[in-house]
């Protein structure tokens, strides 16, 4: 009895993420923007870190601050046109600096010259548009009087032994306070936001995990506050039930995605160049062809792909991510039915040579994604009898094809489709 009694219970908790999940998983894009004090600088959101700026010599920064052609209309045009269906914003990152209006700090945009509460905006622009609202939220504040300095602190020592002189006086409870306080004020006074994203841990040795943040009873009231809320698996959480609902591989090469990271889904963040926060001189920026395959291998696996975007510090996106944001956009209106509401393909479809699959479970449509374009014959092995109709999904034209024993082969067109990645729509 005992033992169908929990089995019902995990049954119903099963089913309970996934309705929370599903528009997530449907959506399979989205929006990240880094934006804050570092855009001044120009030269990559850690640079209070890289640089071992001292709050006094980070001021000029905050003095200065007045994004005077920030229009997040605009932000929320550009992200709906790129097709992507939900948008992060840093409300707080590491250097501490909020764009919100908090009761418990004066380091604001309200207190910069702009006056105005970046976040409610971003919030209302991004709505009208349908777009879903996520939070970033650093877990570290390089700012505050009561971050105890630690092995990613501007200020921490060469010394081992000089932490504990360095962190005379500070209280990480107050902190942590701190930090409660001010994720309330998000989780209560922005209306429903979808996603919360807390931004991390580094356990070890003059490090921080979830004992440091009291990761546990923060989580048990991020669910209080906002009950359907997602919530990342940055807290330190792992292993404990209902600590994270998806998983967040940074940075890594698409062939290193997995299908599931411990069971969690996962939502891969990425750049369009090395750096988060706008970096004015950097150059190593990601061409069509590898942002395309980064958002498709990431469907391919059944996850998602985030895309960050950082504003200058006159509160406009870069041109090299507008132009980047664009040219998505032109290939989604043509191809999002292969991105949105798909996962990996069941396991007896193979995908062949130099392409990927995805598969809309709904529809029952399968997406051949053509990585390399060889044009002539393509041979589909042991689709045999699966396949009902066969178009290229970009402009619904026939693709003829015929059977060769246990394999299908499919008819291409010498001349490659005007389109990056052209993708085969397979109604089976």
């Amino acid at each position: 009895m005992f033992a169908r009694f929990t089995f019902l219970l995990l049954l119903i908790s099963n089913c309970c993420f996934a309705q929370k999940m599903e528009w997530w998983t449907h959506a399979r894009f989205g929006m990240f923007i880094h934006f804050g004090l570092y855009a001044e600088a120009a030269r990559h959101e850690w640079v209070k870190n890289y640089e071992r700026l001292t709050n006094e010599e980070y001021q000029i920064y905050f003095d200065q601050f007045n994004p005077d052609l920030f229009n997040p209309k605009e932000w929320a045009r550009q992200a709906k046109a790129a097709g992507m269906k939900y948008a992060v914003l840093t409300t707080k990152h590491h250097e501490g600096f909020c764009l919100f209006d908090s009761r418990y700090t004066d380091y604001k945009s309200t207190n910069t010259p702009i006056r105005r509460d970046l976040v409610k905006e971003f919030v209302a622009a991004f709505r009208a548009e349908g777009i879903k609202i996520g939070f970033y939220y650093s877990l570290l504040d390089w700012h505050h009087p009561d971050f105890t300095i630690d092995n990613h602190h501007p200020q921490r020592p060469a010394n081992d032994t000089a932490y504990a002189r360095l962190n005379k006086g500070r209280d990480m409870e107050k902190y942590r306070q701190y930090m409660r306080n001010q994720i309330t004020e998000l989780l209560t006074q922005y209306g429903k936001i979808d996603i919360l994203w807390l931004d991390f841990s580094y356990p070890g040795a003059h490090g921080k995990g979830k004992d440091d943040w009291g990761s546990l009873a923060l989580l048990k009231m991020i669910r209080k506050l906002q009950p359907n809320i997602i919530v990342d698996n940055r807290l330190d959480l792992g292993g404990v039930p209902d600590g994270a609902d998806f998983a967040t591989p940074e940075q890594v090469k698409p062939e290193e995605l997995k299908s599931n990271y411990d069971g969690l889904p996962f939502e891969t963040c990425q750049t369009f160049s090395g750096s988060w926060g706008y970096y004015r001189d950097e150059d190593t920026w990601k061409t069509n062809v590898q942002l395309l395959t980064l958002l498709i291998t990431s469907v391919s696996k059944s996850g998602n792909l985030i895309l960050n975007v950082g504003p200058t510090a006159r509160g406009v996106f870069d041109y090299r991510a507008t132009r980047a944001l664009d040219s998505i956009g032109q290939w989604m209106h043509f191809n999002d039915r292969a991105i949105y509401n798909c996962q990996q393909a069941p396991g007896d479809y193979q995908a062949p040579a130099h392409s990927l699959l995805t598969y809309n479970p709904s529809s029952k449509r399968l997406y051949i994604h053509l990585m390399e374009y060889a044009g002539a014959k393509l041979v589909l092995k042991g689709y045999k009898g699966k396949v009902k109709y066969a178009q290229f999904l970009h402009d619904a034209s026939e693709i003829k094809r015929v059977e060769n024993g246990e394999d299908l082969v499919l008819m291409l067109p010498e001349k490659k489709p005007p389109f990056t990645v052209p993708v085969i729509e397979l109604m089976l």
